[in-house]
């Protein structure tokens, strides 16, 4: 069917109507209306603008009473949080990591920078993320537990972990997928950069894993301008990821000490200056965008041909980025989700599609995969429009 199956202008006009004031707006970007230049100044009056600053501690600690995770290690972005996530689970060069086909790219670059292989499972289009029923067939065809280890029988390699990914900040269905990981022995470590103040059952995400990871990016529902955290409820792993990711360096007042290879990989104070100011106003944030994703749903609810996307029933999500779907039966194609996008974009509302399916990119396309119909169908249908929690104040 053409893209002429959708009235473009009523889905411009459904964006425009709900941002107070119509005016143009960015995908979403960062609002700075607390202590940032108070924090900042003082990190930098200090000196003290490395990871040994205060506001380091202080920011992970901070991440500790907003998630329930017993322990926030605070990184130089949520990258190289997930690579020491994969290292400290013991995952070694060779192994392969399900992770899900739609994500962005530095899922799987992380996989590649632990050497091990991703290998691409399919989606729900009920979250958005994987879908723990499809994956459990998939593992019942091309898996088998030999001695507590998952074997892909087609490759011969060990499948030593699972991915998931909160998309958009939408939950995984948690639960399920943890009873496909204990039935093949898979290590789960939850990719939640994009998911913080986001919760499955009533619990914070970052909770179901052995490890789980964030972004603060300067697109992120907090900033730190660039940055990550790894958080884990495992006091031994977290001993070990602080020590490798501070270049392995044995404590002592004045001699340099390392007793195997290391990654400088830990924040700077300043930018943990910046998320501390930034996480004090994350409940004025989540109100917002969820104020934001009401009107929206009001707004597209006449509106032909397309349909708001809205949490999982189990979950409540921080909506980091809205989305609109196309109705299934008119995206044959990727025309009616490109007229769209081409409509928004002109109208100065920028929008953007789903990421490109990772295992279609060239340096993973002789990845292990499985038929992805679910998320070739989402790449399709899958519009985000702006989402930056400055578009509306709280009532």
């Amino acid at each position: 069917m053409s893209d002429q199956a959708i009235d473009v202008g009523r889905v411009v006009e459904a964006v425009r109507s709900a941002l107070p004031g119509g005016r143009p707006a960015a995908l979403h970007e960062p609002s700075f209306g607390g202590h940032e230049w108070q924090y900042v100044k003082e990190c930098l009056d200090s000196g003290w603008v490395s990871y040994a600053g205060e506001y380091v501690n202080r920011f992970e600690s901070m991440l500790q009473d907003v998630t329930g995770v017993k322990h926030a290690l605070a990184m130089s972005s949520g990258t190289v949080a997930l690579h020491m996530a994969l290292v400290v689970c013991d995952l070694k060069p060779g192994d392969e990591v399900l992770i899900p086909a739609l994500t962005f790219v530095a899922t799987a670059n992380a996989v590649a920078h632990a050497g091990c292989i991703p290998h691409f499972v399919d989606s729900d289009i009920g979250t958005l993320g994987i879908s723990p029923g499809r994956l459990e067939e998939y593992l019942a065809k091309i898996a088998e537990v030999e001695g507590g280890m998952c074997v892909n029988r087609q490759t011969g390699r060990r499948i030593g972990a699972i991915v998931p990914m909160h998309t958009f900040g939408h939950p995984v269905d948690m639960h399920a997928l943890m009873r496909v990981a204990a039935k093949y022995g898979l290590v789960v470590i939850e990719d939640a950069a994009e998911s913080l103040g986001s919760l499955y059952e009533n619990q914070d995400l970052g909770n179901f894993g052995r490890v789980a990871v964030l972004s603060f990016n300067g697109n992120k529902i907090v900033t730190t301008g660039g940055g990550g955290a790894l958080l884990t409820n495992d006091d031994e792993l977290a001993k070990r990821a602080k020590h490798l990711s501070t270049t392995a360096k044995l404590p002592h007042k004045w001699e340099f000490r390392h007793d195997e290879i290391g990654y400088n990989y830990r924040m700077p104070s300043l930018n943990a200056a910046l998320g501390c100011a930034q996480l004090e106003q994350l409940p004025s944030f989540l109100e917002r965008k969820r104020m934001l994703a009401k009107r929206y749903q009001h707004a597209f609810a006449d509106v032909s041909g397309v349909d708001f996307f809205v949490e999982p029933s189990f979950a409540r999500s921080n909506y980091w980025l809205n989305a609109i779907m196309v109705r299934r039966e008119l995206a044959h194609d990727f025309s009616a989700r490109d007229a769209i996008l081409q409509a928004l974009n002109d109208a100065g509302f920028m929008a953007r599609p789903a990421w490109t399916l990772i295992n279609r990119l060239p340096m993973f396309e002789d990845c292990p995969t499985m038929d992805l119909p679910v998320a070739e169908e989402i790449e399709r249908r899958l519009v985000n429009i702006p989402s930056s929690a400055g578009l509306v104040e709280p009532e």
